[in-house]
């Protein structure tokens, strides 16, 4: 049976040419009530992806471009005096929305990038001991520089860690570019978009995916590739158990997506490189990338015992 969010996926294949799985990973994250990082460069449709998630979804989407002046407060909002009612009034940030693009986060100071721990992991902000909830469902996708380029302040292992999943657009193939070339900015598109669902769906398709059965063994396949993680000389860091939760609840919602009620070793496999990529940290003498290490574990290890 196919899932109902499969008209969002193809709108989405309409307007962001050539990168099915990057947008089947964007909304997977999404039903997972998860967060995406992007690392690319400049140009790449990080931003059409971002503004075309929201308008087929139906959801309110906001933008902070990250520097290094950023502060904390331009992110989350602050209390300021009122003088007629000579009170202090609490006024919303950006985060305040359904979907958050947080350009270039790794251009900003730690300071700021840990703003945003609280709002990634508990959907709340708290300030001068008081907890301002955020709108459900809340999304970000977070774009970072690649590490060679200057003005960057590396995104801690905790940072990383509230990303559900990570991935790179890259360059489009051949037709895709071809097409960009011919029809121009795909953002216009975006304008004439229909919504395909609303906020309170959004919700109710995350409720379905939390019910999506994890049996024993499926659960046991996920342990050993976690454990595999922390015991291969490649790995200088493996996966946390939040990482390895984090595999359980996307592997859901990969399994939702294809039209299922119960996880299957395809759903992990799927979604293994996309969550443990960026959790993972190589011995000196390993693979170069967070995504060539992924992948070798995920072939050392075998779906039974």
């Amino acid at each position: 049976m196919p899932s109902p969010i499969q008209p969002v996926v193809d709108q989405l294949n309409d307007i962001l040419l050539g990168k099915p799985e990057q947008i089947w990973l964007a909304v997977l994250a999404l039903l997972a009530r998860g967060h995406v990082l992007i690392e690319d460069l400049p140009g790449m449709g990080k931003t059409t992806l971002a503004q075309a998630l929201s308008a087929v979804l139906g959801l309110a989407q906001k933008r902070v471009q990250f520097t290094v002046d950023v502060m904390p407060a331009d992110v989350l909002g602050m209390n300021y005096w009122d003088a007629a009612t000579q009170t202090l009034v609490w006024k919303n940030g950006p985060v305040f929305t359904e979907v958050l693009l947080a350009d270039e986060l790794n251009r900003t100071t730690p300071k700021t990038q840990a703003a945003l721990l609280e709002a990634m992991e508990e959907r709340q902000v708290t300030a001068d001991h008081v907890t301002h909830r955020l709108p459900e469902p809340f999304f970000v996708i977070a774009t970072q520089n690649p590490f060679f380029q200057t003005g960057t302040y590396p995104l801690p292992e905790s940072q990383l860690d509230r990303f559900l999943v990570s991935l790179s657009l890259g360059y489009p193939d051949s037709d895709a570019e071809v097409r960009l070339l011919t029809e121009g900015d795909r953002r216009s598109r975006i304008q004439q978009i229909e919504a395909a669902t609303e906020p309170k769906k959004v919700s109710a398709f995350q409720a379905e995916v939390d019910q999506v059965r994890v049996s024993e063994t499926l659960a046991d396949y996920v342990y050993r590739l976690v454990q595999h993680s922390r015991t291969s000389p490649q790995c200088r860091l493996g996966l946390s158990p939040r990482g390895g939760m984090a595999l359980v609840t996307a592997s859901r919602a990969n399994a939702w997506m294809e039209g299922r009620d119960h996880v299957l070793p395809s759903d992990v496999q799927r979604v293994f490189v996309a969550v443990a990529s960026h959790r993972l940290i190589s011995a000196s003498h390993g693979p170069r990338s967070g995504v060539e290490l992924a992948e070798q574990l995920l072939s050392e290890v075998n779906v039974v015992t």
